[in-house]
């Protein structure tokens, strides 16, 4: 038994001297739990070096997490396993965790440039007021070509992609949302709709469009038409900007008759652990030097009025990227549909896929 007592004691002191010395080496490094800001964002979504940036001039340093879908970051902040500082989900996402509870409310005595940000960017439907979130990113889904298999005025509505001219030519993105809004947007309707007659059409016209269809896929999709592998591809406008630098033969183009309008903003999770940090680095991203320069590392669109006077011409007055207001008044932002209709576009888009099978 005093042999059982000992062992115990040995154990806990052991703990308390491995815990002692963290909180030493944490101290003496300047790494203390509350000068830590721990960011969760998609994969290669910042240039690195405004992370160093960051760190030097406010003396936070970073841990930076990625995710691949909404939903993972979602589940993943839900479960609380990690006290996340900084989130930057997509609006419909933004919606469904303010509905949860899951976000901080937006102190705006604490944000320093939110001016800067463009009056069409704010105040969305998915967050009223911006009580809940700060734009950080925006852009569309559209068509890429290459003008050496296709020509421009054959590839500029939804429903070109269904010509006979592109069997087995034209690459989809791997998303529900995505794919049966393309189909519904061809036939006039809301890609937020949720009649299920009009989403069984969909997919009914989406099976029509397997002969054409080569692959469904995500981040390939740069590669395949990069590499001139197919001929049509539908992504979002930051894939596709990367696509266009590295193959000068490629385009984009968002259709008329409708599209998706998307928005990736900053949130403070309820799991934040240094609030303060957090709002440190939501007003650094607003400052218009590091906004522009993340929009020309990352390549998508800035929603920072500021920032874009100091990007290029080029990019700036790009309309593939910098939509015209014509192109912007029939752009949709996704709405959250509620479990049981999100559910009937995944199932529908499934059984859409199964069928190329």
């Amino acid at each position: 038994m005093r042999k059982l007592q000992t062992l115990l004691i040995g154990i806990v002191v052991i703990i308390g001297v491995l815990f002692f010395s963290a909180r030493y080496l944490e101290k003496n490094q300047g790494y203390a739990s509350d000068n830590i800001v721990t960011i969760y964002n998609w994969g290669d979504y910042i240039d690195p070096s405004l992370l160093k940036k960051f760190e030097k001039e406010t003396g936070y340093k970073v841990n930076y997490e990625t995710f691949d879908s909404n939903e993972a970051m979602y589940t993943k902040i839900q479960q609380g396993g990690t006290n996340y500082d900084i989130a930057i989900p997509s609006e419909y996402m933004i919606e469904k965790m303010i509905k949860s509870k899951m976000l901080e409310k937006i102190d705006p005595t604490k944000i320093i440039g939110l001016s800067n940000i463009n009056a069409q960017f704010l105040n969305q439907s998915f967050d009223p007021g911006n009580q809940y979130s700060i734009p950080y990113f925006w852009g569309t889904l559209g068509i890429i070509y290459n003008d050496k298999f296709v020509e421009a005025k054959d590839i500029q509505h939804w429903d070109d992609l269904w010509q006979p001219a592109l069997k087995n030519n034209v690459m989809l993105i791997d998303g529900a949302r995505e794919i049966m809004g393309l189909a519904l947007n061809s036939e006039g309707k809301s890609l937020n709709d949720k009649n299920t007659q009009d989403l069984e059409a969909a997919k009914e016209k989406l099976t029509k469009l397997t002969p054409n269809v080569k692959a469904i896929v995500a981040d390939e999709i740069k590669m395949y038409m990069i590499n001139e592998e197919s001929a049509v591809a539908v992504s979002f406008s930051g894939e596709a900007s990367e696509m266009l630098d590295s193959n000068k033969h490629l385009h984009y183009v968002i259709p008329s008759e409708g599209s998706n309008l998307w928005f990736d903003n900053m949130v403070i999770p309820k799991t934040v652990k240094n609030k303060k940090g957090a709002y440190a680095f939501i007003n650094f991203m607003l400052q218009p030097k590091n906004a522009a320069q993340n929009a020309e590392y990352i390549g998508y669109s800035t929603p920072n009025e500021k920032a874009m006077k100091l990007l290029p011409k080029e990019i700036t007055s790009d309309t593939q990227f910098y939509p015209d207001q014509e192109t912007m008044s029939h752009l949709e932002v996704y709405q959250n549909l509620g479990q049981k209709t999100l559910n009937e576009y995944n199932d529908l888009f499934l059984e859409f896929k199964m069928y190329r099978k």
